[in-house]
């Protein structure tokens, strides 16, 4: 056994410590395990998530799931608006001729269930939202990256949730802020190797709200496609290893439905696309 192609970070039960590991079953879908009750195995993965190789001697068990990326290895979470024809019909919106970029700061980052997205106090106000969509993590620094050779840049995919405060944002023609609060970018729950999933633009694509689907897409329909969007955002640009991409998300958010479907207290909220396996979350507001 070599390169991971499965990666997970996870607390152990044996030890109690954050590690990094390969699935043994790559089979499962482990968010969707680690909700039920169902035990998750991982062989252990020495090193980092960039240059990390499996131990097939040594095998933990998931005690509790962790974002694939942490905090001190994300340097940039770059994020789309905008990015899916369906979602721009139902907005009434025309086709933006490049891509529409903001982005999150890295404290924004959550883990997978049992994991909350934390609503705070300046966004409870009845406009909290859900946008379920493909993450891309950069594997090696690069600029001025061709398409042709884009995806070679990758070193994962995972599932995100861009949560976002709509009165917030439309606020202001700058989104950052309405979508970069504490714990508005959960991933999760593994992160999947390029080998494994060769073309990121054919994969579906679900957000369930309480049990409801309430977005189901695919990534082909995406107006610029990930092979555009690293081209794009590496122009003069360094993009450098452990770079988040949020790639844009389906029609279906929260806040063009009638009526409107708003993140509740207690809500259960899933992202689950092909391939990965679904990024389970509870929504909890803040108290203080």
């Amino acid at each position: 056994m070599g390169n991971w192609t499965h990666l997970i970070r996870f607390i152990a039960k044996e030890d109690q410590q954050v590690h990094l590991g390969q699935l043994v079953d790559t089979s499962r879908d482990v968010g969707r395990d680690s909700v039920d009750g169902v035990e998750i195995k991982a062989y252990l993965v020495r090193g980092s998530v960039f240059h990390g190789k499996i131990i097939p001697t040594v095998v933990y068990t998931v005690e509790r799931l962790l974002s694939p990326i942490s905090p001190a290895e994300c340097n940039y979470i770059r994020c789309l608006g905008l990015n899916y024809k369906d979602h721009a019909k139902e907005g009434g919106f025309a086709l933006p001729q490049v891509p529409v970029l903001f982005t999150k700061p890295r404290t924004a980052l959550a883990d997978p269930y049992p994991a909350a997205v934390t609503i705070p106090k300046v966004a409870q106000d009845g406009t909290s939202d859900y946008e379920g969509e493909l993450c891309a993590v950069i594997g090696r620094t690069g600029r001025d990256i061709s398409e042709d050779e884009a995806l070679d840049y990758v070193l994962g995919y995972t599932g995100s949730n861009d949560v976002s405060a709509r009165k917030l944002q439309l606020l202001t023609a700058q989104w950052c802020f309405a979508k970069g609060l504490d714990g508005s970018c959960p991933l999760g729950p593994v992160l999947v190797a390029p080998s494994a999933i060769p073309d990121p633009q054919q994969l579906s694509i679900k957000t369930i709200y309480n049990g409801d689907v309430v977005q189901d897409g695919h990534t082909s329909d995406m107006i610029f496609t990930l092979r555009q969007q690293i081209a794009y955002l590496s122009q003069g640009t360094t993009l450098e290893a452990g770079s988040i991409i949020l790639t844009g998300t389906p029609a279906g958010i929260g806040f063009f439905k009638k009526p409107p479907v708003v993140l509740e207290n207690d809500g259960d909220v899933r992202v689950e696309i092909e391939g990965i396996g679904t990024l389970v979350n509870r929504v909890r507001y803040d108290e203080d």
